[in-house]
């Protein structure tokens, strides 16, 4: 198995029903000890319910499954609600994260979900079904998947714009 692929994305059956769960990327890392090399992984999941809540977890072990585990646990523990527009966003906006940046753009019904890896991942744990998406910057996955989240965060819809005015 290469673990530096994407892996596994599956409904999760043992928490709240409808829960989305992806995990975006697994990391192996290897210290030299006298005998040899020990390895310990680490992996990046997305969490969500498809309705505007999306968390994203980190997670280290020295087994694959308990580093997933680990991560899900943590995306749960740190959802958020972001807010949309029907299946799409309300407007364009760019989401910053260390050397990430993503630009969400929303789309007509049909266009679908134009993004690849973890701002795919984070997309449909949201909800979003059509958005156009350009990441730029880094290609590391935890500051893309970061970006994807500060993006979508910073998303208001028209009635904000009105409470704030009045």
């Amino acid at each position: 198995m290469n673990y530096n692929q994407k892996s596994n994305s599956r409904q999760d059956d043992s928490g709240e029903p409808g829960m989305f769960e992806k995990v975006v990327f697994i990391n192996r890392c290897a210290k030299v000890v006298k005998g040899g090399r020990r390895f310990s992984f680490s992996a990046l999941s997305v969490v969500g319910d498809g309705k505007g809540n999306v968390g994203i977890g980190y997670g280290k072990a020295n087994e694959v499954p308990d580093a997933i585990r680990k991560s899900t646990e943590s995306a749960k523990k740190r959802m958020v609600f972001v807010k949309l527009k029907g299946d799409t966003i309300p407007h364009e906006v760019t989401g910053q994260f260390d050397g990430g940046k993503v630009f969400l753009r929303p789309a007509t019904t049909g266009t679908g979900l134009i993004a690849g890896g973890g701002v795919r991942a984070v997309l449909e744990a949201a909800g979003v079904h059509n958005v156009l998406t350009k990441s730029m910057g880094s290609k590391n996955h935890i500051a893309v998947v970061h970006a994807t989240l500060n993006g979508l965060r910073k998303l208001r819809l028209a009635d904000d714009f009105k409470a704030i005015r009045a």
